[in-house]
C-alpha cells in the first residue's frame, strides 16, 4: 500500500510538469574547419523574464539539443574557451527546429568568462563545475543532500564521495583541506545554504610540477565553493534537540573563510544512534598520507586492531550514545608558506546484543549464543602540516599525524552447543601510532624533474584479553589449575613498529607526451612481539603460563631495497606506462633463541594503458605482479588467544606471497543528455597466498598460518548507468564478487567459494516547485560454498525517500527501508523495516528552525547479516535501538 502512494505520487508530479508544451532546439556546435566541438556551453535566456530557461552542454559531435517553451522568445548564447562567444535570438514555435553554430577561434581567452547567467553545469578542463542552486529544491540540509542531486556523485554506504566509481580522496573548501583524509565530515557538516559551487577536480595532483608525469586517473578531489556572503564571516548552526527517554541531541558547528586563514569547530552530542565519527572511520582515516611504494608492487603489512572487537551493524546497535568534537584550521603567514591542521575527539558508549546460529562444517557441531556487549572507545587523532612552495620549481611538504584510541569492551556470552558454557570476556587497549611525512619536489630544468619522498612510522599496540568462564577449551594444552571454581584466563600483548619508507624519483622528460622515471627506494619495517598468558586464581594468585609455548618474544625485520623504470608515452588516444621494479628482500625472526633468514631477489612489472575514446570517456587497464609480506603476529610461535574458543599459533617458516593483479575499467560521463557509466572488472591470482591451518574439535579450534600450495583466485565486477530525463532520474547498478580460497583443515585441504551479488535500481525526481521522490529495489544473494555444505542468503530492500516543502515555511522528509531476509532452505525467514521522518518549519529570512524528528518509527527490533568462512556459516540476528521522538531548534549563524 505505501509503495502504491509514493507511485502514485511520483506519476502526478511527472504528469504536472509535463503539462507545460515544450519544442526541442537542437543542433550541431562546429570550429571553423567544421569539426564538431566537445563540451561547448549552450543557454537560453528568456528575453522577458530575463530567467535561465534551458542549458545545454555538446557532446563529442558538438550536438546540443534545449526544451523550450512554446511561443517564448530567447537568447541562446554559446561559449567555449579558446573561441569567441556567439549568440542569437530564438522564438520557440510549435514544432522542433534545428539550429547550427559555428565558432570562431581567438588567440587568448581569460579562464574565466564574465556572464550574467551561470550554467549549471560547465566543464574546464579537468574540472567539472556544478552550480548548487541550479539542482536544489530548499529541502537540502547539508552538503550530503546537494550532492545526491548531482550527475555522476553519489554518497556510498560508508559515507564517502565517489565521482566516476572513484572515492575522493580530498575535500577543500575554497581551495583550503576540510579534514584532510575523509569526505564523510564534510558530507555531514558542512550547510547546504552556504554553497555556491561544487567543482569536481578530476586528474587531481597536489603537486603542480608532477601533473602529467605520473598517472592521476584515479585521483578526484573536490572544491566548495561559497555564497558571497559567507565569505570573511563566521557562518554556521546551533542544534539542541530533546526527547521522550531523556533523549538528546546537541550539535553546534561554525565556520569561518578567508584568503589568508579558516577555521572548522564540529561538534555533536547525542544518544540518538547517530554516530558523527566511528571505529571504521577512525581506521581508514588517512589524514592525506599515501602508500610511497604503490606502484613499486611490494606490501609490508604491520598489522592493526589485534583485539578484533564488535561492530554496529548498518550503524545501528542497541544503545548508543556519542560525544564529539573536531577542529581544523589553516593559515597562510606569508606567500608560499601554507600551515594547517585538525584535531579530533569521539567518545562512543554503544551497547549491542546478538543472538546467533554458527554451523560448523568439520565436526557439524551448531552453536548458539547470546550475546551483550558493553562496549567504551575513545578515539583521538591530530595532524599538522607545513607546505613551503616559494616559486614554481621548489615544494616542500611536512606532515604529522598523532592517532590514539583507548578501547574498553565487556561481553557476556551464553554459548550452548554440545555443552553450555557462560563466558565473560573484557577486551581493552591503548594503540598509538605517529606517522611523519617528507617530501621534497624540485625542478632542475623543464627537462629534469626530482621528487624526494620519506616516511616514518611508529606504531605501539597494547591488546589485553581476558575470559572468565565454568569451561576452559584449552585444558589440554595450557598447564592451567583445574581446581578452580572459574577459569581466569588472561593475556597481555605489546607489538611495537618502527618503519621507514623513502625513495627518490628521477623524471626526464623526453617531450610534451612522453617521459622516463628511475626510481630508487627502500621499506624497513622492525617489529616486536611480546606476549604472556597467565591464570588469576580464586585467591587472587597469578598462575604463570611457564615455557616457550605460552609466551612470544619474537623481533622482526623486513627489508626492501628497489630500483625502478618506467616509461610514459601519449600516443593519439592512448597513454602507455609499463614498468619493472628490482627488488631485494630480506627478511629476519629472531625466536625462541635461533634466526630464521629468507632472502629473496624478485623482478616485478606493472603496465597501465589509457584509451582516452573522448573527453569524458576513458577505458583504463592496468595490470601488476606484487609481492607481499605479512606482519609479525603470523610469525610468532607461542600460543596466543584469539577469542574463548580460538587459539593461534604462528609459523616462523613463513614466505611471501605472489599476486597477480589485472583490472579493466570504462567510464562515460555525457553530459549531453547526462548519462554517467562506469564499469569495473578485476582478477586477482594469489600464489604462495597465506592461508589457514586449522584443527576442529567441536566449536573450538586451533589456527595456524601456511603457504598454501594452492593458488587463491578473486573476481570483482561492477558497473552504474545513470541518465537525467529532465527532472527525472533513473540509475541501475550491479556489483559481483566471486572468490575460491584454499585452507588446511584437520590436516585436509579444503576449498571454499563465495559468490555475492548485489543489484540497485532507483527512479528519484528533482523538481524546484514540488515534492521529490526517489524510489528504489536492492537486491542481494550470498551463496557460499564449503567442502561438501552449500547454504544461500537472500535479502530484498526497497526503499523510498520522499522531500517536500509546502505552506512555504515547512519541509517534510521521509525515509523508508523494508528489509526480506531468507536463506535457499528456508529455515530463516525474517521482514523487518526502518522508518524515520523530520519535519522543520522556518519563517524565511528568519534563523530560528524548529523541527519533530522520528527515528524507527516502525519500533523494529533486530536486522540481520550472515558471514561464512572455510569453519563455519554463521547468521546473526542484532538488536537496535527502539523508537525515538525528538523536538528540536536551529539556529543559523
Amino acid at each position: 500500500m505505501r509503495n502504491k502512494v509514493l507511485l502514485t505520487l511520483l506519476l502526478v508530479v511527472t504528469s504536472a510538469v509535463a503539462l507545460a508544451q515544450e519544442i526541442s532546439l537542437s543542433g550541431t556546435v562546429k570550429d571553423s574547419l567544421g569539426v564538431g566541438v566537445d563540451m561547448a556551453n549552450v543557454i537560453a535566456i528568456n528575453t522577458a523574464t530575463q530567467g535561465l530557461e534551458s542549458y545545454g552542454i555538446t557532446n563529442h559531435a558538438g550536438l546540443f539539443k534545449l526544451k523550450l517553451k512554446t511561443g517564448e522568445q530567447y537568447t541562446v548564447k554559446v561559449s567555449y574557451l579558446g573561441f569567441k562567444p556567439e549568440s542569437f535570438t530564438f522564438t520557440a514555435g510549435e514544432h522542433d527546429a534545428v539550429k547550427d553554430i559555428v565558432l570562431q577561434e581567438q588567440a587568448a581567452q581569460l579562464d574565466e568568462v564574465d556572464v550574467t547567467y551561470e550554467m549549471p553545469v560547465s566543464v574546464k578542463g579537468d574540472t567539472i563545475v556544478y552550480d548548487t542552486d541550479s539542482f536544489v529544491s530548499g529541502t537540502e540540509k547539508k552538503l550530503k543532500d546537494v550532492l545526491e542531486n548531482l550527475p555522476g556523485i553519489e554518497i556510498n554506504d560508508d559515507g564517502q564521495i565517489e565521482v566516476e566509481g572513484k572515492t575522493v580522496s580530498k575535500v577543500m573548501v575554497e581551495g583550503k583541506d576540510f579534514f584532510d583524509g575523509d569526505s564523510k565530515l564534510a558530507v555531514e557538516n558542512i550547510p547546504a545554504n552556504a554553497l555556491s559551487k561544487v567543482e569536481v577536480l578530476r586528474n587531481f595532483n597536489e603537486v603542480s610540477q608532477m601533473k602529467g608525469l605520473t598517472n592521476d586517473d584515479d585521483n578526484v578531489a573536490l572544491n566548495i565553493k561559497l555564497k558571497e556572503g559567507k565569505k570573511n564571516f563566521w557562518f554556521g548552526e546551533l542544534t539542541a534537540g530533546y526527547g521522550p527517554d531523556d533523549r538528546y541531541l546537541a550539535h553546534p558547528k561554525l565556520f569561518y573563510y578567508s584568503p589568508k586563514y579558516s577555521i572548522n569547530i564540529i561538534t555533536d552530542l547525542n544518544n540518538i544512534g547517530e554516530v558523527p565519527f566511528t571505529r571504521n572511520d577512525y581506521r581508514n582515516f588517512t589524514g592525506g598520507f599515501r602508500n610511497l611504494n604503490s606502484r613499486g608492487g611490494s606490501s609490508i603489512s604491520t598489522g592493526a586492531d589485534g583485539l578484533g572487537l564488535s561492530s554496529t551493524q548498518n550503524n545501528r546497535a542497541n544503545d548508543i550514545d556519542t560525544k564529539f568534537a573536531a577542529a581544523n584550521f589553516s593559515y597562510a603567514p606569508m606567500e608560499g608558506l601554507d600551515l594547517s591542521g585538525f584535531g579530533i575527539y569521539s567518545y562512543t558508549g554503544t551497547i549491542l546484543k546478538s543472538e546467533g546460529v554458527t554451523s560448523y562444517i568439520a565436526s557439524n557441531d551448531v552453536e548458539s549464543t547470546t550475546s551483550n556487549t558493553d562496549q567504551t572507545i575513545h578515539l583521538g587523532l591530530a595532524k599538522l602540516s607545513a607546505k613551503y612552495q616559494p616559486n614554481d620549481s621548489f615544494q616542500l611538504d611536512y606532515d604529522a599525524l598523532l592517532k590514539q584510541s583507548d578501547d574498553t569492551e565487556e561481553v557476556n556470552v551464553l554459548s550452548i552447543s554440545s555443552i553450555t558454557d557462560e563466558i565473560a570476556e573484557v577486551k581493552k587497549q591503548k594503540p598509538l601510532s605517529v606517522n611523519q611525512n617528507l617530501n621534497i619536489y624540485y625542478t632542475l630544468s623543464d627537462k629534469n624533474i626530482f621528487a624526494v619522498e620519506a616516511q616514518y612510522l611508529y606504531q605501539d599496540e597494547d591488546p589485553f584479553y581476558e575470559a572468565i568462564r565454568n569451561e576452559f577449551a584449552f585444558v589440554d594444552i595450557f598447564p592451567v589449575d583445574e581446581n578452580q571454581e572459574l577459569y581466569n584466563i588472561n593475556q597481555a600483548k605489546q607489538v611495537v613498529t618502527n618503519k621507514v619508507d623513502a625513495k627518490v624519483d628521477y623524471y626526464r622528460v623526453l617531450g610534451s607526451k612522453s617521459n622516463i622515471n628511475l626510481t630508487l627506494g627502500t621499506t624497513q619495517s622492525n617489529q616486536n612481539f611480546n606476549s604472556n598468558i597467565f591464570q588469576i586464581l580464586d585467591n587472587k594468585d597469578v598462575l604463570n603460563m611457564n615455557g616457550d609455548d605460552f609466551g612470544n618474544d619474537v623481533a622482526f625485520h623486513v627489508s626492501d631495497v628497489y630500483a625502478g623504470l618506467h616509461y610514459k608515452v601519449i600516443s593519439g588516444i592512448f597513454t602507455f606506462n609499463p614498468g619493472v621494479t628490482l627488488h631485494q628482500f630480506n627478511v629476519k625472526n629472531e625466536q625462541l633463541g635461533s634466526v630464521v633468514k629468507d632472502n629473496l631477489t624478485s623482478l616485478l612489472p606493472d603496465v597501465y594503458i589509457n584509451a582516452q575514446l573522448k573527453k569524458s570517456e576513458n577505458l583504463r587497464f592496468n595490470y601488476q605482479v606484487t609481492r607481499s609480506f605479512t606482519d609479525v603476529s603470523n610469525f610468532a610461535q607461542g600460543y596466543v588467544l584469539n577469542n574463548y574458543n580460538s587459539l593461534y599459533s604462528g609459523n616462523r617458516d613463513l614466505e611471501s606471497a605472489l599476486n597477480h593483479n589485472v583490472s579493466l575499467n570504462f567510464f562515460s560521463f555525457n553530459m549531453f543528455n547526462f548519462t554517467n557509466i562506469f564499469a569495473n572488472v578485476a582478477y586477482t591470482k594469489r600464489i604462495d597466498a597465506l592461508k589457514s591451518g586449522v584443527n576442529i574439535v567441536g566449536i573450538n579450534r586451533v589456527s595456524s598460518t601456511i603457504n598454501s600450495n594452492f593458488d587463491d583466485e578473486s573476481f570483482t565486477a561492477n558497473g552504474k548507468y545513470e541518465r537525467t530525463f529532465g527532472k527525472i532520474k533513473a540509475s541501475v547498478q550491479g556489483n559481483l564478487g566471486w572468490s575460491t580460497t584454499n585452507n588446511l583443515v584437520d590436516d585436509e585441504q579444503r576449498t571454499s567459494n563465495s559468490l555475492t551479488q548485489n543489484y540497485t535500481g532507483a527512479l528519484s525526481t528533482n523538481f524546484k516547485n514540488a515534492p521529490n521522490l526517489e524510489l528504489g529495489y536492492r537486491y542481494t544473494v550470498n551463496n557460499y560454498e564449503n567442502g561438501d555444505l552449500e547454504t544461500t542468503f537472500y535479502t530484498s530492500r526497497p526503499y523510498a525517500r520522499f522531500d517536500a516543502s509546502f505552506l512555504k515555511n515547512f519541509i517534510f522528509t521521509v525515509d523508508y527501508d523494508y528489509y526480506n531476509y531468507t536463506d535457499k532452505e528456508d529455515t530463516i525467514t525474517n521482514t523487518y523495516s526502518f522508518l524515520e521522518s523530520n519535519l522543520t518549519y522556518q519563517k524565511k529570512d528568519s534563523r530560528w528552525e524548529y523541527g519533530i524528528k522520528g527515528t524507527n518509527l516502525l519500533n523494529t527490533t533486530t536486522l540481520n547479516r550472515d558471514s561464512t568462512n572455510e569453519l563455519y556459516f554463521s547468521t546473526q540476528a542484532y538488536f537496535v535501538q527502539p523508537r525515538y521522538v525528538l523536538f528540536s531548534v536551529k539556529y543559523d549563524i
